[in-house]
């Protein structure tokens, strides 16, 4: 056993239907211990890497370089070091824009250089809606990782970054909590409800003297539901003709609906507008703020507890708890402040299209205008979405 050697064999070109077969022939007949294999195929060409121990006195490396002379492929190898190699558990980047031109790719990974990282694989995920990346790295710091590359992203409007620890928490993922308003749809109840009625402009105002601080969130949707007083029901079902989910709602709630996960959202607007998504799309959990109707006429009142940013974070913990998973096994989507203690709560907040305040929060920030690319963050290529038919063509109004 003293004149065994280990070697990496490396095996390059065109691809053929039982390359890899006919390679692992020749091992086998040589009596060769193989370790470690990883192959990758691009564009019809195939780089295959495999680790194996040598015994003395057999033919297999004439027999190997033969094999590729007679299918055009590149074959070399090494003596390596025949103790395992261990790689610990590093960190998984995802890379996402419109493009992700050669400058963006070289601003990320002479970033993870910079950091004393090394990229170990790198797997594209889509082309379609947007193309990603995802990258495995392992060494260095992962907090200045972390802090280096989300700079880089803020300063380049052209990519987004997402970076997790690499590990079963990240495979461990089993419900997705959204927001509503400008996350799951495109617009904001409120404002549809108000437009109908016709006191836009009185709702602005108030949305505004919030957003100064002159108004706490319940003071201010209390004072905007006032508003309502006196008007119909039926002002809702016309609003509701007006709402438009965002870009890839559907593909995004049919994957993880396929894959196991439970789906909730959870809004700071009206049960009326959540009931009925919940419905249409089949998810799992709603929760939203109750208008009080009484004799099919809006009172301006609200009946139940107030849906605000604490309330996200409780509901959250609430359903975790109901699932029987752990709050590390969550994924939190929004954009507002009314969403930042759900986005610290989540194992993974993600702030999708977000104002600053919840950007600066959450785990990741993805600007793109694509609610499925969030999938890709989550480690789905979008292949196997197309393959499962979850991309199917949706009306105008809806996906």
């Amino acid at each position: 056993m003293a004149d065994v050697q280990t070697l990496l064999l490396r095996v390059v070109g065109p691809d053929q239907s039982g390359i890899v077969a006919l390679l692992m022939s020749h091992v086998a007949d040589a009596g060769a211990d193989v370790h470690d294999v990883e192959q990758i195929v691009i564009r019809g060409n195939i780089s295959l890497s495999v680790v194996l121990d040598v015994p003395p006195g057999n033919d297999l490396l004439k027999n190997v370089l033969l094999f590729g002379w007679e299918h055009g492929l590149d074959v070399d190898f090494e003596i390596v070091d025949s103790a395992p190699s261990v790689r610990p558990f590093g960190w998984v980047v995802t890379v996402l824009g419109q493009q992700l031109s050669s400058a963006d790719l070289h601003t990320v990974t002479a970033t993870i250089a910079e950091c004393g990282h090394n990229i170990d694989r790198i797997e594209r995920l889509s082309r379609y809606p947007v193309y990603s990346y995802e990258l495995t790295v392992s060494g260095g710091d992962g907090d200045e990782l972390r802090n280096l590359l989300l700079a880089k992203a803020a300063a380049t409007p052209t990519f987004d970054i997402a970076i997790q620890r690499e590990g079963m928490g990240r495979r461990a993922q089993r419900l997705v909590v959204l927001d509503v308003d400008s996350t799951l749809i495109q617009n904001e109840v409120i404002d549809l409800v108000a437009d109908v009625i016709g006191c836009g402009p009185e709702v602005a105002s108030i949305t505004e003297a919030a957003m100064r601080g002159e108004l706490d969130f319940e003071e201010a949707l209390r004072a905007r539901v006032a508003l309502f007083a006196g008007h119909p029901a039926e002002v809702l079902d016309h609003a509701w003709d007006q709402l438009d989910l965002t870009p890839g709602a559907r593909t995004f709630v049919r994957t993880l609906k396929r894959l196991g996960f439970k789906i909730a959202i959870v809004s700071g607007g009206f049960k009326f507008f959540t009931d009925r998504l919940k419905d249409e799309l089949d998810l799992d959990y709603a929760y939203a703020n109750g208008l009080e109707i009484r004799r099919g006429v809006l009172t301006g009142q609200l009946d139940g507890p107030i849906v605000d940013r604490a309330r996200k974070a409780t509901l959250l913990a609430h359903m975790a708890s109901t699932e029987g998973i752990s709050t590390n096994q969550v994924v939190a989507v929004g954009d507002g402040a009314n969403d930042i203690d759900m986005l610290e709560a989540a194992g993974l907040g993600i702030a999708f299209n977000a104002k600053p305040a919840a950007a600066e929060v959450a785990d990741t920030a993805v600007s793109v205008p694509y609610l499925d690319a969030i999938l890709f963050v989550l480690g789905i290529r979008r292949e196997l979405v197309e393959s499962e038919g979850l991309t199917a063509v949706n009306p105008p109004s809806v996906d």
